[in-house]
């Protein structure tokens, strides 16, 4: 009977040294020294490579940055500004950090027991550039993350983010901050509750959106979806569909390889080129759009209208404006049947290189006064109707 029982508690031992280490913690140096007007603890530490990184304050400043290395390196500094140094070590004392191996995880972590405005944190992360994932979340600081080949997942409370050099998918999200996120691969997620939003070398899919400020697209292989509450937005090249939405500011696109569909509450619409179907709507800008190959659906409360039409489209287009001149440039390829009126035109009327356009008109010698063009050009084609009131349309051979 003893014998069976100690064989039973040799067993249990067995199992219980056989169990994984779910979290183990990583020893760690710390020293405190003055620099200038200000108390400073430093905390470094390192750990084997893990498959993921999460970092998360409760405050402060997070950088990650992927390199060669074959490990974890960190160093955190809090620094408290003025005071004397009995006080300041308190207040350092106040913000704890912590590191530890979790799984596969290597997890960073600081919490403050109260806040105060003299201390500030800043956590500096280097990781091998091939971790599968990294988190990194501060409920106000700013996040810089660089050369980083898996997913990246990064919030912040109200800080700017700073993104690039990343091959995996990105999800970035700032209650306030600017977001920069430059050469991505992936999918890019991006949010902000107001800052501005810029983007540069995308070989992914754009998502972006921010609640008030600019929006700037250097360039993007693939579809991109902006919007913004009320600030500008510029897409420098697109090579897929385009969707473009802005409460009240200008928009300014240039190569568009697929559809656009360009949207504002009231600012100016401007785009270079699109090889697909241009949808442009403003509440009273003007809009261009140059170079279309698919046709266009353009509206304004109130600005003029400049369309440019060089290729053969398969749907009708749609010029419209309550105040404001129409100018319609059409090459020679671009087939279509043309119905353009010209309400209450007092003294303005309707102009075309076109001798395939019969312009007629009606009403009073002092009334008020309609034009009208009709006709089919290069053959005839879809149907581009066009209307404004009060201003002038015309029709102009494309060079």
């Amino acid at each position: 009977m003893k014998r069976t029982h100690q064989f039973a508690l040799l067993a249990t031992t067995i199992v219980i040294a056989a169990l994984p280490v779910f979290a183990q913690t990583i020893a760690t140096d710390s020293r405190i020294f003055r620099d200038g007007n200000a108390w400073v603890e430093e905390i470094t530490g390192s750990m084997p490579a893990p498959a993921s990184l999460r970092v998360n304050t409760d405050m402060g400043a997070i950088t990650v940055q992927g390199g060669t290395q074959n490990g974890v390196t960190y160093i955190i500094r809090k620094r408290v500004h003025g005071g004397s140094e009995e006080a300041a070590r308190r207040d350092l004392a106040g913000f704890s950090v912590s590191a530890a191996k979790r799984g596969d995880a290597a997890v960073i972590e600081g919490t403050t027991e109260r806040r105060h405005g003299r201390l500030s944190v800043e956590f500096h992360v280097q990781v091998p550039r091939d971790l599968q994932q990294v988190r990194a979340n501060t409920e106000g600081g700013s996040l810089s993350l660089h050369n980083l080949a898996g997913r990246v997942a990064a919030q912040s409370g109200g800080g700017s983010i700073s993104l690039s050099d990343i091959a995996g998918e990105i999800t970035a999200d700032t209650g306030g901050g600017s977001i920069e996120a430059a050469n991505s691969t992936s999918l890019l997620n991006l949010r902000t509750g107001g800052g501005s939003i810029k983007i540069t070398g995308s070989k992914g899919k754009v998502n972006a959106s921010t609640g008030g400020g600019s929006i700037s697209v250097g360039g993007a292989s693939e579809a991109v979806t902006v919007s913004t509450g009320g600030g500008s937005v510029q897409v420098q090249q697109c090579g897929s569909e385009l969707l473009v939405s802005t409460g009240g500011g200008s928009i300014n696109v240039g190569d568009v390889s697929g559809k656009a569909k360009l949207d504002t509450g009231g600012g100016s619409i401007k785009l270079t080129s699109a090889r697909g179907p241009v949808i442009a709507n403003t509440g009273g800008g003007s809009i261009e759009l140059w170079k279309l190959m698919q046709g266009a659906r353009a509206e304004t409360g109130a600005g003029p209208i400049t369309v440019e039409f060089l290729g053969m489209s398969t749907a009708d287009s749609t010029l419209q404006t309550s105040v404001g001149d129409i100018i319609v440039y059409i090459g020679p390829q671009a087939k279509m049947t043309v119905r353009a009126t010209l309400d209450m035109a007092n003294g303005h009327q309707i102009r075309s290189d076109f001798p395939e356009l019969k312009i007629t008109s009606n009403g009073g010698e002092y009334g008020p006064k309609n034009f009208y063009a009709q006709g089919s050009l290069n053959g005839g084609g879809p149907v581009l109707k066009i209307r404004t009131m009060s201003s002038n349309i015309e029709f102009r051979r494309a060079k």
